[in-house]
């Protein structure tokens, strides 16, 4: 730097020195007090920025005060206690079991069986099973039974739980899916053989039969060309059919004359197959106390006796099947005889009322509880088809007495049942006539089904 600017500079320096103190003492001591004041102000109301820091400070230490009170004050968590997952040991009843067999093959003693069964009146159910009927077992590390589930089917079970009491009883239930089914056939040979053809088990076919029953003799009437057609309810469960439910309406051609019924539940309760106009298909006597069993012997009050070998009448009809075909009652009574009656054999006469009494013969052995004194219900079975007293083969005899007369069980004019009550022949109406419509309906259905795969075919 050259000496002449540092000349310049001391004396810029010099003048001011000089105008500072030259000032006037009040300007000084008023420019004094508005520093300070300034000062005070800002450590006071800092600025915005300053504040929003301070307070973002403020949250951060109470947000961290809570979370360490928090820590502090919460109870330490206890383990979830572990879940016993029950694991069942299934048995299957076979053939020639007992409970004692099936209890040892899950693991459990005879006393452990003794045990169950007196702690609870309702093991007694037990007592019962059948081949295809399951057990199942819920037996602990220790060997002792806690649960056991008896499934007579898939629908019904019992449930038997520990308690520290004894084992106590649950039932429990399920309920199908019911679906509307149709079949129909025209019979070629037999009634069996057109129904499983239209793939009805053997329960309805029997069904079938038992509500025409009234009207044809199944073992004497039946003709090729007759036909049948029935709207019935199936049974499903899980999406698996499971058997099936009542017949809802029907109709059989027998000979050129058609029968209608159809299902109906009174206001009771109480269910019967009707015709359309509402009168009973029930008669008071079934036509055949037998299924389908072959006449081998009409009634003929002077046949040839085929053991004594000489003319005796034969006041009755005899139905060969093979030994042990279950005999029903061919209507509700009383069992005025249950045992042997000379030639007759084993024997059972039922009274009906007054007028009526039937007579069954030859039986191996009777019904269960059948004995004199016993009243029977109408389809109930009363015993089975046997070879004893004077008899060349397996067959049941039967004789229809009327007011103490012998009478041809064939031919013999059967008394119906009452009609239908006036009090629901309204009601009766109004649910019969869609079943027998939705009847029609499927047959028409059926029929153009039928006429098109012959149509393709040709």
């Amino acid at each position: 730097m050259q000496a002449t600017d540092i000349k310049k500079k001391n004396a810029t320096t010099r003048n001011l020195h000089a105008r500072v103190k030259h000032f006037p003492r009040l300007h000084l001591a008023l420019a004094g007090s508005l520093a300070l004041s300034l000062s005070f102000l800002l450590f006071f109301f800092p600025s915005n920025s300053v504040e929003a820091k301070r307070h973002q400070q403020s949250l951060t230490l109470e947000l961290n005060q809570t979370n360490i009170s928090e820590e502090i004050a919460a109870p330490e968590k206890e383990p979830a206690p572990e879940v016993k997952l029950t694991e069942w040991h299934d048995e299957t009843v076979r053939s020639g079991d007992n409970l004692s067999l099936i209890f040892q093959r899950a693991g459990l003693s005879d006393t452990k069986l003794f045990a169950f069964m007196g702690s609870t009146p309702e093991a007694k159910t037990l007592r019962r099973i059948h081949p295809g009927h399951t057990l199942s077992f819920d037996i602990d590390t220790e060997g002792q039974l806690q649960q056991l589930r008896y499934r007579q089917d898939r629908l019904n079970s019992t449930l038997f739980q520990r308690t520290p009491e004894g084992f106590k009883s649950t039932k429990e239930s399920r309920s199908p899916d019911i679906h509307t089914a149709y079949r129909q056939a025209t019979i070629t040979s037999s009634l069996f053989l057109a129904g499983q053809s239209a793939q009805m088990d053997a329960n309805l076919i029997m069904e079938l039969a038992n509500i025409f029953g009234w009207d044809i003799d199944f073992a004497l009437d039946i003709r090729e060309g007759d036909s049948f057609k029935v709207l019935f309810e199936e049974k499903f469960l899980d999406g698996d059919k499971i058997g099936n439910g009542n017949i809802l309406s029907a109709e059989f051609t027998n000979q050129g004359k058609t029968y209608t019924a159809v299902r109906y539940t009174d206001s009771k309760g109480i269910s019967h197959y009707y015709t359309p106009e509402g009168d009973t298909m029930r008669k008071e006597f079934l036509r055949t106390p037998i299924d389908f069993a072959r006449i081998s012997s009409h009634f003929n009050l002077r046949r040839k006796h085929p053991v004594l070998n000489k003319i005796r009448a034969h006041k009755g009809t005899d139905y060969a099947a093979p030994r042990g075909t279950p005999i029903k009652a061919a209507g509700d009574g009383k069992v005025i005889l249950a045992g042997r009656k000379g030639g007759y054999g084993n024997t059972v006469i039922i009274q009906h009322g007054q007028t009526y009494k039937t007579l069954y013969a030859h039986m191996k052995n009777f019904g269960r509880g059948i004995r004199s004194g016993k009243r029977v219900k109408q389809g109930q079975i009363i015993g089975y088809v046997g070879t004893t007293g004077l008899s060349t083969g397996p067959h049941l005899h039967y004789e229809f007495y009327v007011n103490g007369a012998v009478r041809n069980p064939v031919t013999v004019k059967l008394p119906k049942a009452k009609a239908i009550a006036k009090a629901e022949r309204e009601r009766f109406f109004k649910e019969a006539k869609p079943l027998l419509a939705k009847l029609e309906q499927f047959h028409q259905q059926t029929q153009l089904a039928l006429a098109d795969t012959d149509n393709q075919k040709l």
